[in-house]
């Protein structure tokens, strides 16, 4: 199996880089919109990245240090934006901040005009609304993982708030930004659908819009791929940076009690204060989308019949990346975590190799190398769902192998001992106690699957198309009453397929 399962991600993973490498050649002629395109790339990317560490760092700090009612809720709330899909965060951003957004129809009633949305700040906007909660999470996790006697015993010392925050806060810090603000940058340097509907021309063209260009509108290979390899490097490079300066603060053990600070005063200006910075970030991150719910529901009756095909279509793809995701996920931990073999080292390494890969670049080789044979849009959907699948195979791997490791460390010596090997071990021991986390990714795969645009975006035709398509395609027509609805039906569907497989893994478990 393990054997079979390296050549199956090679094909998935590497032989779409090498049909783009190979297409690419050697030539070293590079237009001025090229290096414009990777010069706004990183700038947007840097700025994305800074401005969602200096934003969800006061946010992260103020739900670290208070315990309140709702705080669970907001935590779990804060997570949904991660498997939101990325043309709704901008549907709904643009109800509130675009031209004739609530923000700027109040503005202009006191005769303020707001700036244009479009261009470098849209895009900036768009990508701290989606990545400000990532960032947010993982500093929370940080603090959290600072044992709460650590914080009493400098408290019995008398340290002050500032000696706190140097001996233990900061020291968490240094080991957890650098790595959230890479993650980000990785994230927007592979962004196709915030560009694509935010970018506003060609000043404001990402690698990846410039690949999508290359392709739809100038049919130039070479072109679109020599821009994908120079988007392989850097996302390799950065990868490999994170990768570098991905470190853990050491505080050593703990009891594994609530984190409590008996160093932040429980009142005055101070609670005022966190108070404020949480309720500003729940109406940055709610509005939006409350704004689509309520502009959107009305509409939903009177949406065209194209709608409804295309969501049949996404699901399709959805369900079928989740499958292949959740499939390929558990041979690579079963094969890879229980033996220390050639084919296990080589199945981590391309398991996690996606993170450096955007999906435009898997479906651009894929596009190349089946483009001799067969039209691409014949398999539109089947090539979506598989480049979906790698995409979201490192995910599922991630969320699956400490389930598995753990139960074969605890419950090893008993399975052995009875004699559960093969077929038996997997049913009555591994399923069962990995059924939650089964679930999880599962509906972590196919919601991120059903929101994907940038691979369908590449093969679909007139006749084929999905529910992120149609909605980008009812924005260019200026129909934003029915993008804002089928928007709102796609957020529906995303959460719903999302829900249905987390219950499944949950029920009985």
């Amino acid at each position: 199996m393990g054997w079979g399962l390296v050549l199956a991600l090679t094909l998935i993973v590497i032989a779409p880089v090498i049909v783009v490498a190979w297409q690419a050649g050697v030539s070293t002629d590079i237009r001025p919109e090229d290096i414009a395109a990777i010069r706004f790339t990183v700038t947007q990317a840097i700025l994305s990245a800074l401005v969602s560490v200096i934003v969800a760092l006061p946010i992260a700090r103020a739900l670290a240090r208070r315990q309140f009612w709702g705080r669970n809720a907001i935590i779990t709330l804060l997570g949904a934006p991660f498997i939101l899909p990325v043309i709704v965060a901008v549907i709904a951003l643009l109800t509130i901040f675009g031209q004739g957004g609530i923000l700027a129809r109040y503005l202009a009633e006191i005769g303020f005009n707001l700036p244009s949305i479009y261009g470098l700040s849209g895009v900036v906007l768009a990508h701290v609304f989606l990545n400000v909660p990532l960032v947010t999470r993982y500093l929370l996790q940080g603090w959290n993982d600072i044992p709460a006697e650590h914080f009493r015993l400098a408290a019995s010392l008398g340290f002050s708030a500032r000696d706190t925050f140097r001996l233990l806060e900061l020291p968490m810090l240094r080991a957890t930004l650098p790595a959230a603000a890479l993650a980000v940058f990785l994230i927007c340097t592979t962004s196709f659908a915030v560009a694509l509907t935010m970018g506003g021309g060609p000043r404001a063209t990402t690698i990846e819009l410039a690949i999508f260009q290359a392709f739809r509108f100038d049919f130039d290979l070479a072109r679109a791929s020599q821009l994908a390899l120079f988007q392989l490097l850097l996302t390799g490079v950065t990868a490999l940076v994170a990768f570098r300066v991905l470190r853990l603060a050491s505080f050593g053990g703990g009891s594994g009690r609530p984190l409590s600070r008996p160093d932040i005063p429980k009142s005055g200006g101070l609670v005022v204060l966190d108070a404020t910075v949480v309720a500003v970030a729940v109406v940055f991150f709610m509005a939006p989308l409350l704004s689509i719910v309520v502009r959107g529901a009305p509409h939903l009756p009177d949406l065209p019949s194209s709608i409804w095909l295309a969501s049949l279509n996404s699901l399709l793809v959805a369900l079928a990346a989740a499958l292949m995701a959740v499939l390929g996920a558990l041979g690579v931990v079963l094969a890879a975590a229980y033996g220390a073999t050639v084919a296990g080292t080589t199945l981590r390494i391309l398991a996690y190799l996606p993170l450096a890969l955007s999906p435009l670049v898997l479906g651009t080789g894929l596009f190349l190398a089946i483009n001799p044979y067969i039209d691409p849009r014949d398999v539109a959907l089947p090539v979506a769902a598989t480049v979906n699948a790698a995409v979201t195979l490192p995910f599922a791997v991630g969320i699956l192998h400490p389930v598995l490791l753990r139960t074969e460390s605890q419950y090893a010596n008993l399975a052995d001992s009875v004699g559960l090997t093969g077929w038996s071990r997997f049913r009555d021991l591994y399923f069962p106690a990995s059924r939650p986390a089964l679930g999880f990714s599962a509906g972590l795969a196919a919601a991120l699957s059903i929101g994907d645009l940038s691979v369908i975006a590449l093969f679909t035709g007139a006749d084929v198309t999905t529910l992120p398509m149609q909605v980008y395609r009812l924005m260019g027509a200026y129909r934003m009453e029915d993008a804002v609805a089928a928007s709102l039906w796609l957020l529906l569907l995303s959460l719903f397929v999302f829900w249905v497989f987390d219950w499944w893994g949950r029920r009985d478990a």
